[in-house]
């Protein structure tokens, strides 16, 4: 049975390089949502958003985008133009999460620990100075593993144009160990889990094809290091302001006991291979009961 007047819009995929998981994050959503009792309907993004969202006239919107104008805050800005409550987190937590650096910043300055940001030696070739150990080139702001490269003392010291001119990179230390990711809802860490790539590295291809990753939950770690990440987990959504729900991402370093907070993700995504909906579940929450929670918490900045 639909709700009274309970319509929502289900934003999805866009022109950016994570438009094609968008659309299948929407699809998860429209279906959880439609079983909660939604009229739900996908609109992909264009520039005519604006004209698509005023005849419709959605209750809410459920941001389903990834990457940037749907991350990055800019979507977010919009709707708060426009007065329709949305979920996830709002303009400055989406905007400050999705800029890499800054946001590590905050987390170094909370007392979190982050790989070390390296300074690359030039425009054209990407070395970082003085520094002779294994590291990571990737995108500042961008999401699902685009554009990172792992490069290793034997490889080739890879070249600016490699990359899009209008790709702003940035290089830290590269750090060997086990793959962890804690989901958080309402500001509340979920679980650990640990990530198995059959790839080495868990890029865009073991993220979202069956069979390319294996999730271990809960994580086979240490006590110590399992409650360390969730806590640092929601001092990081906390920190940032976040809201709904968001996926932090660890590294941890057997050899040297060390844990590592790679980033946080306001807009984690929501496939059948995807990470925060199997924790939900196994926490107890339906792919149901999450969607229904994030439109019944919808708002505004």
């Amino acid at each position: 049975m639909i709700k009274n007047n309970n319509k929502v819009v289900v934003l999805a995929g866009g022109w950016t390089s994570e438009s094609k998981i968008s659309r299948e994050t929407a699809k998860f959503c429209v279906n959880a949502a439609c079983e909660s009792g939604w009229e739900a309907n996908i609109v992909e993004l264009t520039k005519n958003v604006p004209d698509e969202l005023k005849k419709l006239k959605p209750n809410c919107v459920l941001n389903a985008l990834h990457g940037q104008i749907g991350e990055d805050g800019s979507i977010q800005g919009l709707l708060n133009v426009m007065g329709i409550p949305y979920t996830h987190s709002g303009v400055l937590a989406s905007a400050v999460a999705m800029d890499k650096l800054t946001s590590k910043i905050i987390f170094n300055s909370i007392n979190i620990n982050t790989p070390n940001t390296l300074s690359l030696d030039n425009k054209s070739l990407l070395k970082p100075k003085n520094y002779n150990g294994n590291y990571v080139i990737k995108p500042k702001n961008e999401g699902s593993s685009f554009g990172v490269k792992i490069i290793t003392k034997n490889m080739v010291t890879p070249k600016r144009n490699e990359w899009p001119k209008n790709c702003l990179l940035m290089a830290e230390e590269y750090i060997n160990g086990k793959e962890l990711t804690v989901g958080v809802l309402d500001g509340k860490a979920l679980c650990v889990t640990e990530i198995i790539s059959t790839p080495k590295f868990y890029d865009f291809e073991a993220k979202y094809s069956i069979g390319k990753s294996k999730h271990i939950l809960p994580a086979k770690i240490p006590e110590k290091i399992t409650k360390l990440a969730k806590k640092w987990a929601e001092m990081a959504f906390k920190s940032l302001g976040c809201r709904g729900i968001a996926r932090a991402d660890f590294k941890w370093d057997e050899k040297y006991q060390k844990l590592y907070l790679l980033e946080i993700n306001t807009q984690p995504g929501m496939t059948k291979t995807s990470l925060l909906p199997e924790q939900a579940k196994f926490c107890g929450i339906s792919n149901k009961l999450l969607i229904n929670y994030l439109l019944e918490n919808a708002k505004c900045d």
